[in-house]
């Protein structure tokens, strides 16, 4: 029985039958049966709330309900051991000859490694988050699925930890012993002891490496172990098991997470601890309640993509504007009573304003929505500086765009013809790490 299951952005879960046995490879929608579709379900009803859609529950024409990935990626892991993996669509996937030909196969899983690669570096560059600490020798190993190269990546910091050292700490200890050391627990002693006078109920503390943060490590151990479906990384935890082997585990990792303290001594704990929290508390950059799948580790690529721009762009161009502020909050659109601040996601020289839009736009004319442009139309007005303001959409650049769509500089639209607003509309290349057209782009940035 197949257990694994690799789904693109905008594909579709659906409940394989009779007719659609080999339904798994349809154009890459994934046919899964009823009872992992049903976990899965109710994991998504339970969580698309407030404007979050891991997955969009719907129908379709022959197939029934189904399940259609949003921008949500990760992977989603059911009870029953199935695990779903949705990567971002970077870059478009043939599956219609997948079952006919050997070498279409291998053009398919080349082409998921290179969105996993893609997607991990995108990852690094996420603010004020753990994965910037990525191993990059981690990177050259993405043919595997996101949960198993994640358990990996946390193995490879875990080894790193291990040949520095696994700290050892005193740690009291209560114990009802045959001799006299460290303190009498006189209330203890007359409660257990009070026949048994050869015995003393005692308190003492004892260097040994049962400290929390070996105690968390341990329990993540036991927890990747029941759900890797990876023969190196089971060999691997098993491993580190045995190391492990004498430390208890934790039975409040919630609460013991909140006993760790910041210690210079152990300062090389930290990326271990951020991929135990990740693991133990469902600590992806978007946090979800039930308990109807067995795992789900799920990221907003609406973040990840503006932050990754953000760091494109600062790295680029940074030396050559005055000013360049990612996130500012200076502006309201109605300032007289401060509210519905205004956030755009770069701002260049006070008057060059960018914002990032994961969204798949096949044709500039048909597809940009009315939002986005009603959106950027405040930034114009409200952004105001001694030079004319630009504004600038960014969207992932996709094997659809049409081609006449594919050159920047033309891309631009005036909102008023009585004053200098215009809008560009750039697409940058995940994949290749680059803006469509971007040998000039500081003159088209102005």
């Amino acid at each position: 029985m197949r257990k694994h299951f690799t789904l693109n952005e905008h594909k579709f879960l659906f409940v394989e039958n009779e007719k659609s046995k080999q339904g798994w490879n349809d154009e890459g929608n994934v046919g899964i049966s009823e009872t992992d579709f049903l976990q899965i379900k109710q994991f998504v009803l339970q969580n698309n709330n407030e404007g979050i859609n891991y997955l969009f529950p719907t129908s379709k024409k022959s197939y029934g309900e189904v399940l259609k990935a949003q921008q949500y990626v990760g992977v989603i892991k059911t009870k029953c051991g199935v695990s779903v993996e949705i990567l971002p669509k970077i870059s478009e996937i043939d599956y219609t000859k997948r079952e006919k030909d050997s070498k279409d196969e291998d053009n398919v899983y080349n082409k998921q490694e290179k969105v996993r690669k893609t997607f991990i570096r995108m990852l690094k560059r996420l603010k004020d988050s753990k994965y910037k600490q990525f191993q990059t020798a981690s990177l050259n190993n993405c043919k595997m699925p996101l949960l198993e190269l994640f358990i990996s990546m946390f193995l490879d910091e875990l080894a790193i930890l291990v040949r520095k050292g696994i700290r050892s700490d005193y740690i009291n200890k209560e114990e009802n012993a045959p001799f006299l050391k460290g303190k009498l627990l006189m209330s203890k002693q007359i409660k257990h002891n009070y026949i048994h006078k050869e015995r003393f109920f005692i308190s003492f503390d004892e260097y040994s490496p049962n400290r929390i943060e070996n105690r968390l490590i341990k329990t993540t151990l036991l927890f990747l172990n029941a759900r890797t479906a990876s023969n190196a990384n089971s060999k691997r935890i098993k491993e580190n098991l045995f190391i492990f082997d004498q430390i208890d585990t934790s039975t409040n990792p919630k609460a013991d997470f909140g006993k760790v303290k910041d210690n210079r001594n152990i300062k090389y704990y930290e990326n271990v601890m951020s991929w135990c929290r990740m693991f133990l508390n469902n600590e992806s950059i978007t946090p979800f309640k039930g308990d109807t799948v067995a795992f789900a580790l799920l990221f907003d690529m609406n973040r990840i993509f503006e932050d990754y721009v953000a760091w494109w762009l600062k790295r680029e161009l940074s030396d050559k504007y005055d000013t360049f502020q990612a996130q500012d909050k200076g502006h309201h659109l109605i300032e007289s009573h401060q509210k519905y601040k205004l956030k755009p996601d770069i701002v260049i020289n006070g008057n060059i304003i960018l914002d990032t839009k994961w969204k798949l736009i096949k044709n500039v004319e048909k597809d940009i929505s009315q939002a986005d442009l009603y959106q950027m139309y405040a930034y114009g007005k409200k952004y105001k500086d001694k030079k004319p303001n630009k504004l600038f959409l960014i969207y992932p650049k996709n094997d659809e765009i049409e081609e006449n769509d594919k050159k920047i500089e033309e891309v631009h639209y005036y909102y008023d013809s009585g004053e200098i607003l215009p809008l560009g509309v750039l697409f940058f290349d995940c994949g290749e790490d680059e803006f469509i057209g971007s040998k000039d782009l500081e003159n088209i940035l102005g």
